[in-house]
């Protein structure tokens, strides 16, 4: 489950994450992570960025981490190889000034062709790992806003391009469960839903990411489809 390096510079990288692969340690389970992956390769990001409590107290290695993927989620994603470059990148993600674009897969043929899920989201009062965008949301309610449109639609699935505008921890899947289309393979937010697309995880993919570098300059980099993703793509795309 090695990540792949789509960018590089003196500054940061931009890696392509597999599915499956978490983060960075939670500082309970033993089990490999990007974190983990990146310190060997580059010593020096060790020290980048803000490090992180565990449940008991004990910090937990962020090295270069300045936004995260689910572990279930492929795509690309932005690591900071020093410090000047989290911090402007961190600035950036506050702002809203990253375009973060994501490619997923959703249950049910979606009737509108594109639009705008504005929903608050607050913590569900059905279980404690859960977030919700619906009735019933518990604690502070944060402004949540997903834009979204329709690639493709067939045999009861929709194939969706996600630009999500704020980045609430899962708010996609939220926001899609919200409006009654969850993503296809989401054990956590529809468990009980039939999958006949092949995937073993939450169908989101992590697709492409446009930012400004230290010198101002633009950069967009895209992620190529996992072969599950492809695979998809393929059984929707068919006559």
């Amino acid at each position: 489950m090695e990540p792949t390096i789509l960018y590089e510079d003196n500054n940061l990288l931009a890696i392509n994450k597999p599915a499956g692969l978490v983060v960075h340690s939670d500082g309970k389970t033993k089990e490999p992570n990007l974190v983990d992956w990146l310190v060997l390769k580059y010593p020096e990001i060790k020290t980048v960025g803000e490090h992180g409590r565990d449940s008991e107290g004990k910090e937990v290695l962020r090295s270069g981490i300045v936004h995260r993927l689910d572990r279930d989620t492929s795509g690309v994603m932005l690591v900071a190889k020093t410090q000047e470059a989290f911090e402007n990148l961190k600035s950036q993600f506050q702002n809203h000034e990253v375009e973060k674009t994501y490619h997923a897969f959703v249950l049910g043929e979606m009737k509108t062709e594109k639009g705008v899920i504005d929903r608050p989201i607050g913590r569900s009062s059905k279980d404690f790992r859960m977030w919700s965008a619906q009735r019933g949301a518990r604690g502070e309610l944060r402004e949540a806003i997903t834009e979204y449109k329709v690639l493709a639609k067939k045999d009861g699935y929709t194939f969706v391009e996600v630009k999500p505008k704020t980045g609430r921890t899962h708010q996609i899947r939220v926001h899609f469960k919200a409006i009654n289309h969850s993503l296809v393979g989401d054990s956590l937010y529809a468990p009980t839903q039939e999958n006949k697309l092949g995937f073993a995880r939450t169908a989101l993919h992590s697709y492409r990411v446009n930012f400004s570098g230290l010198d101002g300059q633009s950069h967009t980099i895209t992620a190529p489809y996992p072969e599950d993703f492809s695979r998809a793509v393929a059984l929707l795309q068919s006559v």
